[in-house]
């Protein structure tokens, strides 16, 4: 069965006009001039992409310890909240997300979704290569003795990225330095040797999986570019020294502004500490970033959503942080969102950009966000189609 609609189109990049989109299951089969015909104040735009965010925490209303709640949870529980968080993404308008937490629960999720089981945004899941006290060990309080696998030699290292590998995993995420909700680090500590980091990007590379590099430092940042990432997360070490590399190199980074600005000045229930280390990365941050976006770095929409600080559903707001921070045009800042996003994550000839072969992951909204960044708002939304199907709101007859 084909379905089409008549609206005024942004394709993830150009302005088309009012056309006709035509969908066929998940496959766009048409994008064809439609002028004078439509409703002008309805537009169709690409599904949002963020590439950075958490979605195993607790999905209820209820209060929750997030240090404990993934501990003490079962996974057939976990799995339900995860596949919940997701579907909030989706009703914000987030057509794909990347998770760079992920464990065997998030990738069955994945799969859960790609088969039809659950409708679902696409999922794409990279696990963990960390150090014992290193970042992504120090979200789990110190006496508890159940936590994730940690690498502590290039050998074990290596085991790590396998084992994700063979549970089904996109891509790993690996750490060049501490980090602001970690608890008893310092955001300047060296997380794992030299020769951990070459072993894991190496045995990444060789299984054909990307490489996510969270940094806060610009050390960390050296050492990222140096070793061969393919993405930085958060970045915000990142200085006028990175910034050749970073271009000729195109590498994606994920600045996630709204979550380090948010704890720094407490919006939410934060320790002293957390608040502390993020007060010193956004001093650090606002020092580089505006240049960094006049430079032309290739910044793509990364939120950090946990539902913890930034919410599922938060990430249209994160974009138009983007665009203010970066002194972007709302064309821009859509393009971040949408198909360069797409791309940074292996999927830019998949999702991203409306046009005949593409996945049918659309969004209808009231406004042009690509002329008025304003306009890109939840509020705004009239419906959602993922995978070319109703997700959310209704279409317009």
């Amino acid at each position: 069965m084909t379905n089409d609609l008549t609206l005024r189109l942004w394709d993830g990049s150009t302005d088309r006009g009012v056309v006709r989109l035509a969908w066929s299951g998940d496959e766009i089969v048409s994008v064809e001039s439609a002028d004078g015909e439509g409703d002008d104040a309805l537009s169709i735009v690409p599904g949002l992409v963020d590439t950075h965010v958490h979605l195993g925490y607790n999905a209820s209303q209820l209060a929750f310890d997030p240090t404990t709640w993934p501990i003490i949870t079962p996974p057939e529980e976990r799995s339900l909240h995860i596949a919940a968080n997701a579907i909030s993404c989706l009703r914000g308008g987030v057509t794909t997300v990347r998770d760079l937490a992920a464990d065997a629960v998030q990738m069955a999720v994945e799969r859960a979704f790609d088969q039809g089981v659950l409708e679902g945004p696409r999922l794409r899941t990279h696990g963990m290569v960390g150090m014992t006290a290193g970042h992504g060990d120090l979200f789990v309080p110190p006496r508890y003795r159940v936590r994730d696998a940690v690498a502590d030699s290039p050998d074990e290292c290596r085991k790590v990225v396998r084992t994700w590998a063979r549970e089904g995993a996109d891509g790993v995420k690996i750490y060049t330095s501490g980090g602001v909700l970690s608890m008893g680090d310092k955001v300047g500590w060296r997380n794992q040797t030299l020769d951990e980091i070459r072993a894991t990007i190496d045995e990444a590379h060789a299984l054909g999986m990307p490489v996510a590099a969270h940094t806060h430092t610009a050390n960390g940042v050296d050492i990222a570019l140096a070793e061969g990432v393919d993405s930085i997360e958060h970045g915000t070490g990142i200085e006028e020294r990175h910034f050749a590399t970073l271009l000729e190199r195109n590498i994606p980074v994920a600045p996630t502004l709204l979550i380090n600005d948010i704890i720094a000045e407490a919006r939410r229930p934060v320790t002293a500490e957390a608040q502390e280390k993020a007060k010193d990365v956004v001093a650090l941050r606002d020092r580089n970033f505006a240049a960094a976006g006049a430079a032309g770095i290739r910044f793509v929409l990364g939120t950090d959503a946990s539902s913890q600080f930034v919410a599922f559903g938060d990430q249209m707001e994160e974009v138009r942080a983007m665009a203010a921070t970066f002194s972007w045009s709302p064309e821009r800042a859509m393009v971040a969102a949408t198909s360069d996003a797409a791309d940074a994550i292996g999927l830019g000839n998949t999702v991203g950009t409306l046009a005949p072969g593409f996945g049918a992951d659309f969004l209808i909204v009231r406004g042009r966000p690509w002329e008025d960044i304003s306009a890109l708002d939840t509020a705004n939304i009239v419906a959602v189609v993922s995978r070319g199907r109703l997700a959310a709101g209704s279409l317009p007859a």
